[in-house]
């Protein structure tokens, strides 16, 4: 029980029963029961349905920018759940390398200001955000398929689907 020193007052506020009885008396507080009726949904594990609260997430992956020895360009893949991070970020939590040499020394952070995290979407490019003012501005003559991985969010939190990027191009390094 608390105590406070108030006038004669009687008054219900949210769910209490305050009792101000005089100016030197005490405050109980009665709290009202109340009755909640809960029902909740599940997915059948025979049917391997997703859960209702799952997320949607986008599949990506990165060419590598030389030839491997078998003729070929290597590529690694990673996930993420759309619209949640800068495609930036996603490469670098996945250790996918993003930066060419000067790059790796000079990029400024995610800011949008250097241009060394410039990549290719190759597919999916309808899956990721608007360019940017920042974009606009940067690449203005550069080809749509360009992007700037600092300014790129994959996905809009209720798409699907697969991004190929190409990282490191000929071009930039």
């Amino acid at each position: 029980m608390a105590s406070l020193n108030l006038t004669s007052i009687t008054t219900t506020l949210t769910g209490f029963s305050w009792n101000y009885s005089s100016y030197r008396s005490t405050i109980k507080f009665i709290p009202r029961k109340r009755h909640v009726s809960v029902s909740l949904a599940t997915s059948s594990a025979e049917t391997n349905s997703p859960a209702i609260s799952e997320k949607p997430e986008i599949d990506l992956e990165f060419i590598g920018p030389n030839l491997g020895s078998d003729g070929s360009y290597p590529v690694d893949k990673a996930k993420a759940i759309s619209g949640e991070k800068l495609l930036r970020n996603i490469m670098l939590d996945n250790k996918i390398e993003l930066y060419a040499a000067y790059g790796k020394v000079m990029n400024c952070g995610g800011g949008g200001s250097c241009g060394t995290c410039i990549v290719e979407i190759v597919d999916g490019k309808d899956l990721l955000n608007e360019r940017t003012n920042t974009e606009l501005r940067y690449l203005k003559k550069k080809p749509d398929s360009w992007r700037l991985a600092c300014q790129t969010i994959v996905g809009n939190k209720e798409n699907f689907g697969k991004v190929v990027v190409q990282r490191l191009p000929q071009w930039k390094k």
